[in-house]
Formats: C-alpha cells, structure tokens, sequence
C-alpha cells in the first residue's frame, strides 16, 4: 500500500478508535451531570432549616417527589381521609412539602423525605374556627406515624402502586403546571424508581410487620425502642411480652443548651446530646454514611438556645402567685426551682419506676441487648455511640413551655395538666387525642372532639397495654391537694 493510502488509513482508524471513546466520554459527562448530582435544598434561615431542610435521609430513604404526590392519588384508599394531612401533616401556604419533610437533588431526582420538625412541631387554635399557630420544637401531637407508615406500605402492597398507575399520575400532575417528564424520564427513570420504590417498601413491611400485631400508637406517639430493635434484625416475633405496646410521646426539644448532662430520652438512657440526637435521626431515614453531619448540627445549634413560647393568653397573676408556693413544696426538686432555673436535687435524674408508678411498658422496652447493640452505632466514626445505658425509672425534666407538651406523662394518658392533679382513677379513661384547639381553663387540648370537618381524631383509651394513666399521684404529687391549690398550681405553670 502506498504511504499516502496507508496515512489515510491510519487516520480513518484512528478517528473510529477515538470517536466513540469521545462519545462515550460525552454520555458519561452527560449521565454524571444528569444522575451524579448530590444538593439538598438549602435554607439560610435556621428556623426554615428546622422545617425543611435536610437531615441526609433522601439519600437512603427518599421518595421521589412526584411519585410522593401522585400516591395519595393512586392510593387514596388506604388514607383515612383527604391526603396527607389526614395523617396530620402540616401545610404552610405556598410550600410544596409538608413541615417536617426535606429535599434533596440525588440520583437525578428530586428525592424527599422526612426530618426532625416532623416529629417536633405542631399547632394550636384558640377556638375551632381560629387559624392554626405554628410552633417549631413541640411535640408533634397531630402526626400519626403509624398511619404514615401503613398507608406506604398498604399502598406498596396494592397492584395500583406501578408504572401503569403512578407515571400517569405524575404527568397529570405536572401538566397541571404545565411541565411534563422527559423520554427519559417517561421510559427509564420513574420505571426504575416506582419499581425500587416499591420493593423497599415491601421489604420494610415486612421487617415491620410485628407494629401490626401492637395496638394502634395515635397521633404524637411511636414505639421508639422497638423500632430500633427492627433496624438491628432482631427476631422481633421472639420480643418478650413485657417489651411490647411501649408507644411513648414524641417531647418538646426546645432550650437543650442547660440540658447537657442530664439524663436524655424519657427512661434517661443517655446523657450525651449530640449522641441523642444522631440516634433520632435514624427516624428521619438516615444510616451513619448517609447523615448529613453538617446540617444536623445547624439543627442542634439552633435548638441549644430556641427557648419554649410563652403562654399566649391571660394568667390570673395572684392565683399564680400562690400556686408558685406550692409549686416550691411539691414539684421544683424534680422539675426545676422555676420557669428558666432548672436546679433542683432530682432535675435531669431518673427516678425509680417503684416511686413514680407510671405505665412501664416504655421502660422495659428498652433492653440490655439494644444498648450493647446501640454501642457499635457510628463504629469507625468520632462519635461513635458509648453513652447508651439500661435504667431503672424514668427521668425528670424541666418544665418550660409545659404548656405546649400536653398530653401529660411519658405515653400521653394524661390529657390536661388539671387532671394531671387528680388521682389516676379520676383522670379521664377515654379521650381523643389529635385535636389542636386549646383548653386554658384545664391547660392542654380539648380532648372531646371525635371529629371535625372531616377529620377523625384518635380515641386513646388507657385501658390497652402501654397506655397506662396511673402514677404521679399521691401526697408528693400535689393529688391530695384542694381544689382552689390545685388551680393555682396549674395557673402558675401558665407562666413556664
């Protein structure tokens, strides 16, 4: 072959080596941009950080977004009522999650997923035709997780949760704004993630399956302790009775700052709070490669100095005046000297389940085997989990913004601080939890609303395991108080 054919050749060769080299690189760099990307939505404001911003959760456990829409659609059967706020999910006008739910741009979606506002702020109405007041860090006494969770995996379950029924609904949904997925969106990418989707719900349905065996938690309430045991593949069909039905309320977690040290979560089981809290974000769907170190700690700097709302209507200033003597005798050794003082020679400790006599259930959930096994947490990791620790009672807290924290002891059986005052068999045995409009006479929420404009609320009965109202009582709980000191008592707490 002549040299000039031969230099032809070599060159057409060349170009059919490297032309698609080149073009695989482009489709790489293209796939990388498309899928590769990693950005939560971020929030300068910490309080808006609080509500929305991300705990690292998507990246293990997200939903995609519009499939997260389209499912109380699909599903809407296995909702108790109208979307996601019919498992009392909260709404700010103009947002596109509800509080307490995080995005985050990961695997070319856009993924969302729960965070810690979830469980950490509800609302409260003056009167049922009142708006709703928003407030950040208190119990989240309307969210049914419960609920949430078996309406994804019910709706996993159902032949309606595929391709055929979801990817309709997400173009609907967003032809509505006159958007509407791509090709590849259309025949590659919501395929793969419905399909996915699907088999890590079924998959968790079943490491769950013993919460269907317990009685219903209500709202503002979960298992915490034994849905930890499902995270570390215990037998959970083996679990001991006495472990079982342990719902307890999820807290306020405002103010943290004078709380370091004092004995955490409601059996005192940890005295760390940075190790407290990188335990609760496992609800928020987070593993320890996935979490999010930088924006959790936002979160806990914010909540180290946040102080509790105060009390928004009238307090009869004499009546708390004398109800603070008698807060002095019967409560400040446990509770704090005062509304800001948490000194106090029992505060932040545990007392013996014998001397509280309190529904137990929670406490026992908690086992030697879960805190030696909570001790490999974060292993190869600084904070690796080392404060974890089997107690005897539960712990005794400082009251600010006790107000907000009702229902009253650690499982929610006690509706109203008022009734808090009464010996157990007068306090309620039956009552419903979930309603938001307050009650300043007895301080707490009304609790005898079954359902309002469509909205069905929980029936607590503290006749079932785990919902015991007994406890607290007695001459050194103020239950043998008069009446007229009992109130006075109860307006003074007004002003924590």
């Amino acid at each position: 072959m002549k040299p000039a054919r031969l230099d032809k050749a070599r060159r057409w060769l060349y170009l059919l080596l490297v032309l698609p080299t080149l073009l695989m690189l482009v489709f790489a760099l293209y796939l990388w941009g498309r899928f590769g990307g990693d950005r939560p939505v971020e929030y300068a404001d910490p309080a808006e950080h609080f509500k929305y911003g991300s705990t690292g959760g998507e990246r293990e456990s997200g939903f995609p977004y519009w499939v997260f829409q389209a499912l109380p659609h699909v599903c809407a059967q296995h909702l108790p009522g109208a979307g996601y706020a019919s498992l009392g999910m909260i709404f700010e006008a103009g947002k596109r999650l509800p509080v307490g739910m995080s995005m985050r741009h990961h695997l070319g979606l856009e993924r969302v997923f729960l965070n810690c506002a979830v469980c950490h702020t509800s609302t409260v109405r003056d009167t049922p035709a009142s708006e709703a007041r928003l407030y950040l860090a208190m119990p989240a006494n309307r969210f049914n997780v419960m609920a949430f969770e078996d309406f994804f995996f019910n709706c996993a379950k159902d032949e309606k949760f595929s391709k055929a029924h979801i990817i309709p609904q997400v173009r609907h949904l967003l032809q509505q704004q006159g958007e509407d997925l791509d090709l590849l969106e259309r025949y590659v990418v919501y395929p793969l993630a419905v399909w996915i989707m699907r088999e890590r719900l079924l998959m968790l349905a079943g490491r769950f399956e013993w919460a269907q065996h317990q009685h219903d938690w209500g709202p503002g309430r979960v298992d915490t302790f034994n849905v930890a045991k499902v995270l570390f593949n215990f037998p959970m069909e083996q679990l001991a009775e006495h472990e079982q039905n342990a719902p307890a309320d999820f807290p306020s977690i405002w103010n943290q700052a004078p709380r370091q040290g004092m004995q955490l979560h409601w059996d005192g089981n940890n005295t760390l709070l940075a190790e407290r809290d990188k335990s609760a974000a496992f609800g928020t769907g987070t593993t320890p490669p996935t979490l999010d170190v930088d924006a959790v700690g936002r979160v806990e700097q914010w909540l180290m100095q946040k102080q509790a709302p105060p009390y928004p209507y009238a307090i009869d200033q004499a009546a708390a005046e004398h109800g603070a003597a008698i807060y002095q005798e019967y409560c400040a050794d446990c509770h704090g000297a005062g509304p800001r003082d948490f000194s106090g020679a029992y505060v932040g400790k545990v007392t013996p389940i014998e001397a509280i006599g309190t529904d137990r259930h929670r406490l026992d959930s908690y086992s030697y085997a879960l805190a030696v096994n909570q001790a490999t947490l974060y292993a190869g990791y600084p904070w690796r989990f080392s404060h974890f620790r089997k107690t005897f009672g539960y712990a005794n807290m400082p009251l600010d913004g006790i107000w907000l924290r009702a229902p009253y002891l650690h499982n929610g059986s006690v509706p109203s601080l008022r009734d808090l005052l009464e010996p157990a068999a007068q306090r309620p045995a039956v009552f419903y939890r979930g309603y938001d409009v307050y009650d300043q006479t007895r301080v707490g929420f009304v609790n005898d609303v079954a359902s309002e404009n469509g909205m069905s609320y929980f029936r607590y009965d503290t006749a079932v395991p785990g919902n015991s109202n007994h406890g607290h009582e007695g001459p050194a709980y103020g239950t043998n108080l008069a009446a007229q000191d009992k109130q006075a008592l109860v307006e003074y707490l007004k002003t924590f």
